[in-house]
């Protein structure tokens, strides 16, 4: 790579990290070398790109401009490097927003077969359940589950399952009886990332019933409010796709089962901004794929 294409990708992940330090670990490049390319860039277009803090990294107005010319240029260039290549493989770093629990439970098992493709490719995974800024980020690609808030983003709908209510069958031997959503307003529900304090409502034949939850426990962590659930603590929302195996395994037992809890969508995340790179787009792809064949029935 020429010392020019480096600094631009540089300048790119600085920006998007918003820290010299944190472009410098993606990059393997040490912290003082980050800052004098940087510097050495910033002399080269005769303007300041960035503004250095103490606490923060940002873009100048004419950082602003330049790194949107420049992604647009440096996806360009990764898309005909591609394309001459004329053989599908994929080279350099694809940085994949997501959550712990989808990235656990269903890309990690599925990404060898990717990765053996693209031998060339390495995928950073990086792992929040709160609502990522995959733009801050310099996230590539992200996974959203729910209603999309940045509708500046291109985005990809590429999988939905029902929304379940599910608890452990020792919590259910005991609580109180569970046949109308009503009911639910005497149960413990585990308030995870999704809960956002309003009602849940069921439909059935036509019937509209709403009912306002509570709980002792709220956690923004998936994995941790099925855990909750299979523990006993209380009944749990989720994708049936998301405790798919706890409810194959008898661990989890979905409840209110002949009303309708609505759907649960993924989205494929392009940021805004940008041109997706190949890498992002065969990777959706391949999830889109992957999910049709896993959950086809759910």
């Amino acid at each position: 790579m020429s010392d020019h294409l480096f600094a631009l990708r540089l300048f790119v992940r600085v920006a998007r990290k918003g820290s010299f330090s944190a472009a410098g670990r993606d990059m393997n490049v040490p912290q003082p070398t980050v800052s004098r390319v940087i510097s050495q860039l910033e002399e080269r277009v005769g303007a300041l790109l960035l503004t250095r803090t103490t606490r923060a990294v940002t873009l100048t107005e004419a950082g602003q401009d330049y790194l949107a010319r420049v992604e647009q240029i440096l996806a360009d260039l990764d898309e005909a490097e591609h394309a001459v290549r004329g053989t599908g493989e994929l080279r350099g770093v694809l940085h994949v927003g997501v959550s712990s629990s989808f990235a656990q439970r269903v890309i990690v098992p599925c990404l060898g077969d990717f990765l053996a493709q693209h031998p060339s490719l390495r995928v950073e995974l990086i792992m929040d359940d709160t609502r990522q800024n995959f733009i801050a980020d310099g996230v590539d690609l992200g996974f959203r589950f729910g209603v999309l808030s940045d509708s500046a983003a291109v985005a990809r709908k590429i999988g939905q399952w029902k929304r379940v209510v599910v608890g452990a069958p020792a919590y259910l031997a005991t609580a109180p009886r569970l046949s109308v959503p009503a009911d639910l307003a005497r149960h413990s529900v585990i308030l995870g990332p999704s809960h956002s304090g309003q009602a849940w409502v069921f439909r059935r034949n036509g019937e509209v019933a709403s009912v306002r939850v509570t709980g002792q426990l709220a956690t923004t962590v998936n994995e941790v409010a099925t855990a909750a659930a299979v523990a006993g603590l209380g009944l749990a929302s989720m994708s049936a796709a998301g405790c798919a195996a706890e409810l194959q395994a008898g661990q989890l037992v979905q409840v209110l089962p002949d009303w309708d809890f609505g759907q649960v969508e993924l989205h494929a995340i392009f940021p805004a901004g940008r041109a997706a790179i190949p890498a992002a787009r065969a990777f959706a792809d391949f999830m889109a794929r992957q999910l049709a064949s896993l959950y086809s029935d759910q």
